[in-house]
C-alpha cells in the first residue's frame, strides 16, 4: 500500500524549532521529486521545499531560506523537513507530497508548484505561538 505519513509538528514559541518527518511506505522515496508544502487557515496551499527530480537540486521558499533545511533518509526511506527560527507565520498544516506519476516534467512546472504532485500526506499541524 503506497503511504506517505507526516509527523513532528505540533505547538512551540516564536524562535524555536521542529523536525518534520514524512515516511513513505509501499515505494522507495529516492527516486521521486519530493515537496514540503504548507497550507494556513485562508490561505492556498503552498510549496515550501523541495527536491527536484530534473535536477537533483534543494529548493527553497524565499520566506523560510535560511531557516528550514530539507533532508532525506533513505535508509529510513524519509524525508525531512527541520524548521529554526520559526515565526508565526509559519503556522499551518505541512504536508509532503511525492511526484509518482511523473506529472513535474510532464507538466513542465516546477518543484515548487504544487500541480507537480500526485501523491500527498494527511499533513501535521505546525502553531508557533508569540
Amino acid at each position: 500500500q503506497v503511504q506517505l505519513v507526516e509527523s513532528g509538528g505540533g505547538l512551540v514559541q516564536s524562535g524555536g524549532s521542529l523536525r518534520l518527518s514524512c515516511a513513505a511506505s509501499g515505494f522507495t522515496l529516492k527516486y521521486y521529486q519530493i515537496g514540503w508544502f504548507r497550507q494556513a487557515p485562508g490561505k492556498e496551499r503552498e510549496g515550501v521545499s523541495c527536491i527536484s527530480s530534473s535536477d537533483g537540486r534543494i529548493y527553497y521558499a524565499d520566506s523560510v531560506k535560511g531557516r528550514f533545511t530539507f533532508s532525506r533518509d533513505d535508509a529510513k526511506n524519509s524525508a525531512f523537513l527541520q524548521m529554526n527560527s520559526l515565526r508565526p507565520e509559519d503556522t499551518a498544516v505541512y504536508y509532503c507530497a511525492v511526484d509518482r506519476e511523473g506529472w513535474g516534467p510532464a507538466r513542465r512546472v516546477g518543484c515548487l508548484e504544487e500541480a507537480a504532485f500526485g501523491s500527498w500526506g494527511q499533513g501535521t499541524q505546525v502553531t508557533v505561538s508569540t
